[in-house]
């Protein structure tokens, strides 16, 4: 498979807002993140919010890449480290409840919590998010973003672990190398496959 070029750099704090849309439009129509707000006409907006939480708190960590333009971003975390900061995961459950109500609520939270306990214990970069912007899906920008954080990874020597939510992108991870290693079903029916990349 051809590797598109990219100009890969580390995200900034002035970067949030274009993070948050390339988010925001690329899981919109996701077959699991799109109904996981299922009030259509506020799902940008709750889902805005929703992917900032996460994007704000990545940025502690040296690992949230994007392409110069922030078209794609790709958040990482490194061997060890949590999702969100200890007083973001105590508040996590009221924020969402607050967000979506309690019943969408209970799905998100449900997502968050299989993904949680489905974590390898072996030490690993864990690819939180990989999206590109709806404008400027088909340039292969996203597999190059991925492919460059990988190098990087390799670098220091480390596996790399992902869940793919949509089963269209599987031949995508496996063409950088990852294989598959679990299915998650969702509360909604929905399944999600982890993929697994060892330490080369």
């Amino acid at each position: 498979m051809a590797t598109t070029p990219v100009t890969v750099r580390t995200a900034t704090t002035t970067d949030v807002d274009r993070i948050v849309d390339t988010l925001t439009t690329a899981f919109f129509h996701d077959p699991l993140w799109g109904p996981a707000f299922p009030d259509v006409e506020r799902r940008a907006e709750q889902a805005a919010a929703f992917w900032r939480l996460f994007v704000v708190s990545s940025l502690r960590y040296p690992w949230a890449m994007v392409t110069d333009n922030v078209e794609a971003v790709a958040v990482w975390l490194p061997p060890g480290a949590a999702e969100l900061t200890e007083a973001e995961g105590a508040g996590y459950e009221a924020f969402v409840i607050n967000l979506v109500g309690r019943p969408a609520a209970e799905q998100i939270l449900a997502i968050s919590e299989t993904f949680e306990t489905a974590r390898p214990d072996e030490p690993h970069f864990y690819l939180s998010l990989l999206a590109t912007h709806h404008d400027h899906r088909g340039a292969g920008l996203g597999m190059g973003l991925l492919r460059a954080n990988l190098a990087q990874i390799d670098a220091l020597g480390q596996a790399a672990y992902l869940e793919s939510c949509n089963p269209a992108n599987n031949n995508r991870y496996r063409s950088a190398g990852f294989s598959p290693l679990a299915e998650l079903t969702m509360p909604s029916g929905h399944v999600v496959t982890t993929m697994w990349r060892p330490a080369r």
